[in-house]
């Protein structure tokens, strides 16, 4: 039995009576669009299951008023809403999108719901599995909270669990996520920033990134928490923070996250991907990275790459710290990466890999200002002959109480080229280094560099072709 117009007739009822809910007992409802009204609420109950139909067709089309990036791929969704205010989706049911019937060759596909333009939104506590696209998208909404959320997606591409986008006064908390695509991603598609997000609290695995600001970036990331997260079994990266599509990131802070079996627990780019939100809009300007502190994360990585910190020649990202982390890499690369060039790629699609493996087994670090680490720890499981750190064009660097293991690490434990006003104190590398600091280049100046110490064989050195 089709049940589309039953649902759709209670909640109108419920919206023309001044408002109320709308409970689904127990029992598969098989539905196409079902669109939400102000005052409304919609509850499954606890064996309640939503299924959403295998036929495009159940599903119109609809292009929201506000412009955005998403026009080109999201028309579709089991539950809509516009324009509308205090609205929830509540319960101990179960949304499901029955994804593997949609063919992922095109973005014909439905989103699990898309919410848009909306003010007090409620999702709390139901469970959502198999979505064909995106499980939840949220655009342009005011005071939304999301809370005790289950899903359960990875049968069809771009399986993302929750996708915020453009939303202000956002709090996220208890969720537990398995997907496909990113896990929780806040997104700019419109000239709309997403501010004041609190994040608490989740368990997240995912074949993509876990928690991650981007790609699309074009009105920003402002006032944005993320703490008390678990991460595991993760392709890409961890934390994932990336401004490529112009736009301002300032005032993130990542706390309190335990990793294991990650790819990259750290990726922050910087890049000129310069992507138009719609097709008449002005080509986006380089945009701003600023104000990120990440502290507090255990991790075991799954990859050798490294972690990167990055902007653009002339466009550094300004003023990030990273304190109280703890990594262990795998570990075993021959130092075949430190000659090779790492590429600008400016225009590139940003991901953790997008430069190749990095110089650094730890952190690579380019065109920074004021950066800084504390209470760092970074080891590996096999001998690797990289540097644990690697600054190129950093401006102003403090690095404190680091602690690194090493190999043969050439050129050194620490590498710094063309870096200025930095101090180096405190430090512990462990292992058979050579060497402990180097530094090169003709913009290199104004370093201090003191009680650092290498435990067994080699020498604490701050040496190098053209330093100043």
């Amino acid at each position: 039995m089709f049940d589309t117009a039953a649902i759709q007739a209670a909640i109108d009822a419920c919206n023309a009576a001044g408002g109320g809910t709308v409970t689904m007992p127990p029992g598969t409802y098989l539905t196409g669009t079902i669109q939400l009204k102000s005052n409304v609420g919609l509850r499954l109950e606890k064996g309640c299951v939503l299924l959403g139909s295998k036929t495009l067709g159940d599903y119109p089309a609809r292009v929201p008023n506000l412009r955005s990036y998403t026009d080109k791929y999201t028309r579709y969704s089991i539950i809509y809403a516009e324009s509308a205010e205090n609205i929830s989706i509540t319960g101990e049911g179960t949304i499901d999108g029955q994804g593997a019937a949609f063919d992922n060759t095109t973005y014909a596909r439905p989103n699990g719901m898309r919410i848009i333009s909306c003010r007090n939104v409620a999702v709390r506590d139901i469970r959502m599995v198999d979505g064909a696209m995106w499980m939840c998208h949220f655009l342009s909404c005011t005071d939304v909270y999301i809370s005790g959320v289950t899903i359960r997606s990875r049968v069809n591409k771009n399986n993302d669990g929750l996708d915020i986008d453009g939303c202000r006064n956002v709090r996220i908390s208890d969720c537990d996520i398995s997907s496909g695509d990113d896990a929780i991603v806040l997104k700019s598609t419109s000239p709309l920033p997403s501010e004041n997000v609190v994040i608490s609290n989740c368990v997240l695995s995912t074949a993509c990134n876990a928690i991650k600001m981007g790609t699309e970036s074009t009105g920003g990331f402002k006032n944005v928490a993320v703490t008390n997260c678990v991460v595991y079994d993760t392709r890409l990266s961890g934390v994932a923070l990336e401004i490529v599509d112009g736009g301002t990131m300032d005032g993130v802070c990542v706390s309190n996250i335990a990793m294991n079996g990650v790819g990259c627990p750290i990726f922050v780019r910087l890049g000129n991907r310069a992507r138009l939100y719609k097709p008449d809009a002005e080509i986006p300007r380089i945009g701003v990275l600023r104000n990120v502190t990440i502290s507090n994360i255990e991790e075991t990585a799954s990859d050798t790459v490294g972690c990167s910190i990055t902007g653009m020649p002339g466009h550094p990202v300004e003023n990030v710290s990273i304190d109280h982390v703890r990594i262990r890499f795998p570990g075993g690369n021959d130092g075949s990466a430190v000659a090779a060039a790492v590429p600008e790629a400016a225009e590139k699609y940003p991901e953790y890999k997008m430069f190749g493996t990095l110089p650094a087994y730890g952190f690579y670090c380019r065109h920074a200002r004021n950066l800084s680490f504390n209470d760092v720890e970074v080891s590996f499981d096999k001998t690797d002959a990289r540097p644990a750190v690697v600054c190129d064009d950093v401006e102003q660097l403090d690095i404190r109480r680091l602690v690194a293991a090493a190999g043969t690490a050439q050129p050194g434990v620490l590498w710094f080229v063309n870096t200025r006003e930095a101090r180096v104190t405190g430090c512990r590398a462990t292992g058979s280094a050579k060497k402990f600091l180097r530094l090169d280049g003709p913009g290199t100046r104004n370093i201090v560099a003191r009680e650092n110490k290498v435990v067994a064989r080699g020498r604490a050195a701050k040496e190098g072709k053209g330093v100043e």
